[in-house]
């Protein structure tokens, strides 16, 4: 038999046929990118009992046609039946220990009804099914109350011989019972929770495939790709297993180890250098602000170029104060408090725009950095130089004469952290960097287009053989951000952290991994090639659109771009614009609003329209959010950004098919057409904006 078949021996042509029920059961089966895919578990309907639901175990799910004729709930049986079969291959011999796989099924669903759109749940609020009933119950499932529920147990027919309950099961259950979309959004913060109606995050971008919209939202955030998806799906049922046949703990190490090891493979970079992951990029700049306090006993200050296009939650990190509400580890915190444990800084915030929004050339930057960095110097403090490469808009900062101009001040005591969030950067630039001694913080979220919150620190040798010699101990109130496990377990510094692992940090990580390996496939003659197409498409279009405005007419200003050899930090990747009504910049409010139309379906608001305005309307457009800028010297406004990321050319490459390849890239650049077609479509119906 076929594996992975969905639905299989639905030949009949039955109401459930008719045009309404097709195209609801074909939206909600969409969804089944989010359920594992498991080979040789077929799933059938059957019309001889409308209502059955049997989970035959290692084989197949049996489920009842009335049950499709209702998707959602159709969809929520097959949730757990399918997540029931997983866990049941993973027990391997242990065939007894079904009620492993009764708890695990149940936690999951549970989960997996929680993320489903306010109006799928509207339609299973009367429907009297147990399953339903026990996974909209407030009530803990314990290992007691699943040994004692045989209803669960006539789904597959096996008695729970084996009535214990191991404790080795716990840590097992806690960490991966739940669904691969959950854990994408787990262990980062509240900017990750998804919205009830779109099932949209704070960037706009979900924790599941979205394979309707057009995105090119890379400079933000987007959601996972249906290949990265899937294979973080196979990775969960990996260690799953892995944690029954080997012990939670040894599993869960050495995935962690194998992702790093796996990051320095991808970056071809040497054995020496440590790498921390992290939650997000803001927490990168929270560890930095760490790593520096324990290392030096002078006053500290950070010099932060491009304080205006960074994260808007670094400034607070770097002097050791809560970014959000919310921890990575589900502490509730005040929002700009000290966190316990810092000592005071300075932080010199030194931005790429003057009072007026005009950009500031490389002369003035470097003046700028110059300045701050040897006053600093002549007090005694220790510097920490926070470099740019590159921004939110896609600027550099400072030149690499300024860096050879402080190496003459006498007895400079100073760490360079290289910015790289965007990692629009090659592996030469990386080693480069890392070769100087700097610091990078990198995230694999951006033009990697991994899940976001993925961040990591990459430190040189020399700098973890510095911190791995302190013995001083990281502030107290990391304990509410970080586990042990984040950090290299041989450090002092960190021993007093907590035990336990950020899973949800991993399988961004892994998702992220999976696009940069891809990427990297792609021979780099042919990558460089629909680099260089694909942006200049871009750049013309935006040229060429009179509602629209580049930001990035004089490169000489930003220090980029001008190197001869190829390279992505020396290209234009992030194409930022104001947008125009009537020759006069949008104010901000109307630019966000703009943004989130963009990101919609407005079909509804064209339904007299022609057919090609109504999909124009329709077609659900992700592109970088607004980023605050003055137009002219006194107009608040905002910009937003059409940015390339790695899929444009890794999903192109398919079969290794120049010919396809490149046909390929041409109908992602019809797609920026279509995005600029709607920008216009919107600024003719004014009162979308009102």
């Amino acid at each position: 038999m076929t594996n992975n078949i969905l639905i299989e021996n639905q030949y009949k042509r039955t109401s459930l046929f008719e045009k309404e029920n097709v195209n609801y059961l074909v939206r909600v089966l969409k969804r089944f990118n989010t359920v594992p895919k498991i080979n040789n578990i077929n799933i059938i309907t059957s019309n001889n009992e409308p209502n059955v639901f049997k989970i035959v175990p290692n084989k197949s799910i049996v489920i009842g046609s009335l049950f499709l004729e209702q998707p959602v709930l159709a969809l929520v049986y097959l949730r757990y039946g399918i997540e029931w079969q997983l866990w049941y291959k993973a027990l391997s011999g242990e065939k007894e220990d079904t009620v492993l796989c009764d708890m695990a099924a149940i936690e999951v669903t549970k989960i997996f009804y929680k993320l489903l759109p306010k109006d799928d749940k509207e339609k299973l609020k009367s429907l009297d099914y147990f399953l339903i009933d026990l996974i909209k119950s407030e009530e803990v499932h314990n290992a007691e109350s699943i040994l004692k529920n045989e209803a669960l147990q006539a789904f597959h027919g096996l008695k729970n011989t084996n009535k214990e309950f191991k404790e080795s099961w716990k840590p097992i259950i806690e960490n991966l019972a739940k669904p691969t979309e959950y854990l994408l959004m787990d262990g980062g913060d509240l900017r990750l929770n998804i919205d009830e109606i779109d099932l949209l995050n704070k960037y706009g971008c979900r924790p599941f495939p979205r394979p309707e919209a057009f995105t090119f939202a890379s400079s933000t955030a987007t959601s996972v790709s249906n290949y990265a998806f899937d294979k973080t799906d196979k990775v969960r049922s990996i260690l799953i297993r892995n944690s029954l046949k080997n012990g939670f703990e040894k599993t869960t190490i050495e995935f962690s180890e194998l992702l790093k090891n796996n990051l320095r493979k991808v970056f071809k970079l040497y054995d020496g250098c440590e790498i921390i992951f992290s939650p997000s990029g803001t927490d990168s700049a929270l560890q930095i602000a760490a790593i520096t306090q324990i290392v030096s006993q002078n006053d500290i200050t950070h010099v932060l170029v491009a304080s205006d296009e960074t994260g808007s939650g670094v400034p607070a990190a770097l002097k050791g104060c809560h970014f959000e509400n919310t921890t990575a580890l589900n502490h509730p915190v005040k929002k700009g408090d000290k966190i316990e444990g810092f000592r005071d800084v300075d932080v010199i915030k030194i931005t790429f725009r003057d009072e007026k929004g005009a950009l500031k050339s490389t002369k003035q930057l470097d003046d700028e950095v110059f300045n701050a960095i040897s006053k600093t110097n002549e007090l005694g403090r220790h510097v920490v130089l926070h470099t740019m490469d590159q921004s939110k808009l896609g600027y550099q900062s400072p030149s690499d004469e300024l860096i050879q101009r402080l190496n003459t001040l006498d007895k400079l005591s100073m760490q360079i952290i290289v910015d790289g969030s965007q990692l629009r950067l090659d592996p030469k630039d990386i080693k480069n960097y890392l070769n100087k001694g700097y610091i990078v913080t990198i995230t694999g979220s951006k033009y990697f287009t991994g899940p976001p919150y993925s961040g990591a620190l990459i430190l040189p040798k020399s700098v973890g053989e510095l911190v791995h010699s302190v013995k001083n101990k990281l502030p107290e109130g990391l304990t509410k951000y970080y586990n042990h496990s984040d950090w290299p377990t041989s450090w002092f510094c960190s021993k007093d952290l907590p035990g336990g692992y950020n899973y949800g940090s991993y399988m961004r990580w892994n998702a992220a991994m999976v696009e940069m390996d891809r990427y990297y496939r792609t021979p780099i003659l042919y990558r460089n090639m629909g680099i260089e197409m694909f942006c200049n498409f871009v750049e013309d279009s935006i040229k060429d659109a009179s509602f629209l405005e580049p930001i990035y007419g004089d490169e000489t200003k930003t220090n980029s771009y001008n190197s001869k050899e190829f390279g992505i930090r020396n290209i234009r990747t992030i194409f930022p614009f104001f947008i125009l009504k009537n020759n006069e910049a949008l104010p901000i409010d109307k630019v966000k609003k703009l943004y989130t139309l963009l990101n919609s379906d407005l079909s509804d608001q064209f339904q007299d329209s022609s057919l090609e305005t109504i999909r124009l309307a329709a077609q659900k457009c992700h592109i970088g959010q607004a980023v605050n800028v003055k137009y002219g010297n006194d107009i608040e406004s905002a910009v937003l950004r059409i940015s390339l990321g790695a899929r444009v050319i890794s999903e192109s490459w398919v079969n290794r098919d120049i010919s396809l390849y490149f046909r390929n890239i041409e109908t992602q650049m019809s797609q920026i057409t279509v995005i600029i077609k709607k920008i216009e479509l919107i600024l003719d119906t004014p009162e979308l904006l009102d």
